[in-house]
C-alpha cells in the first residue's frame, strides 16, 4: 500500500473528482478527513468510503472561511496527531460569458474559493508539516492555467494563480522536505460540465459549447485519471518532486523514476517560467 498509515485532508471531497480520489487514497491504507461544503453529498461518499475504513473522519467547511477551516485542521491533528498528505480539490467554476457583463461579485466570489480556498487550508497545515518535517500538498490548476480562456476570466485566473503559488511555496518549504505541486485533471464531466452546457454557446463561446456537448457524450476523462497522480505525488514514488504542474491526461508522469525526477527538478519544465 503507498499510503499506509499516512493522514490525508481533502477538500472537495464530495465532488465528481474529489470523491474518486478519497476512494483511491483508503484503498491504499491512508487515513482520510472529508472535506466538503455539500452536506448530504458529503455525507454520501463518507458512508462509501466507510465501508473500507471506519476511521475517517469529515466536516462541513466553507474553504473561505479561515475559522471553518481551522476547525476541520485542528480536528484531523487531534484525531490523527500528525497530517501527512493536503489535496485541495475544491473549486468552483464562477461566472460564464464575456468579462465586461460578468457579476463582479460572482468574479470575486470564484477567487476567493479557488485560490483563497486553497492559501487558507496550506496556511493551516504547513506549521504542523513543518514541525514534524515531512508533507506532500496538491493544488488543482488546469483550464486557463496553461491557456488564455475566454469566458472563464474568473476561473482561469484563478487556476493560473494556484500555479504560481504552488511554485513559490514550493520553493520557501523545500529545506522542511515538503513538496508541494499543482495537477491539471483532465476532461471530466463534473457538474462544471453541466454549468457550461447550460450556460449556452453565447456565453460559453460557440466552439467551446460544442466542445463540451462532444465532451458530454463522448464521457470525458476519467477521475481516475487524477487520482492516481494525485496518489503519485503524494506517495514516496514522487521523492523530492515539487513546484510543478502536471497534467494527468498529457504528461508521462507514471515513468518518472528517481532518476528522472531528479532532471525534472534540474530544469524549467513543467513550469510557467517562459524559456528562451
Amino acid at each position: 500500500m503507498l499510503l499506509k498509515n499516512k493522514i490525508a485532508i481533502i477538500t472537495g471531497a464530495a465532488g465528481g473528482i474529489g470523491s474518486v480520489i478519497a476512494q483511491t487514497f483508503i484503498k491504499e491504507g491512508c487515513n482520510v478527513v472529508l472535506a466538503d461544503r455539500i452536506k448530504p453529498d458529503l455525507d454520501k461518499i463518507s458512508k462509501i468510503v466507510k465501508k473500507y475504513n471506519p476511521k475517517l473522519l469529515s466536516a462541513v467547511v466553507d474553504v473561505t472561511n479561515a475559522k471553518e477551516v481551522k476547525r476541520v485542521v485542528d480536528l484531523a491533528q487531534k484525531k490523527f496527531s500528525k497530517i501527512d498528505i493536503l489535496v485541495n480539490a475544491a473549486g468552483i467554476q464562477g461566472p460564464i460569458g464575456s468579462f465586461i457583463e460578468n457579476d463582479i461579485k460572482k468574479w470575486m466570489k470564484t477567487i476567493d474559493v479557488n485560490l483563497f480556498g486553497t492559501i487558507l487550508f496550506i496556511k493551516s497545515v504547513l506549521p504542523i508539516m513543518i514541525k514534524q518535517g515531512y508533507g506532500k500538498i496538491i493544488n488543482f490548476s488546469g483550464g486557463g492555467a496553461f491557456n488564455p480562456r475566454p469566458n472563464f476570466s474568473a476561473y482561469a485566473t484563478s487556476k493560473a494563480a494556484v500555479v504560481r503559488l504552488t511554485e513559490t511555496l514550493a520553493e520557501e518549504t523545500k529545506r522542511y522536505n515538503i513538496q508541494i505541486n499543482a495537477i491539471s485533471p483532465g476532461a471530466v464531466n463534473t457538474k462544471m460540465l453541466e454549468q457550461v452546457l447550460k450556460s449556452g454557446a453565447e456565453a460559453a463561446g460557440a466552439e467551446f459549447y460544442e466542445k463540451s456537448k462532444k465532451q458530454k457524450k463522448e464521457g470525458g476523462d476519467s477521475p481516475q485519471l487524477a487520482a492516481d497522480l494525485i496518489l503519485f505525488l503524494s506517495s514516496e514514488k514522487s521523492y523530492n518532486l515539487s513546484g510543478k504542474i502536471i497534467s494527468a491526461k498529457w504528461d508521462n508522469w507514471r515513468d518518472w523514476n528517481k532518476e528522472e525526477i531528479s532532471k525534472i527538478m534540474s530544469s524549467d519544465i513543467y513550469t510557467l517560467r517562459r524559456i528562451i
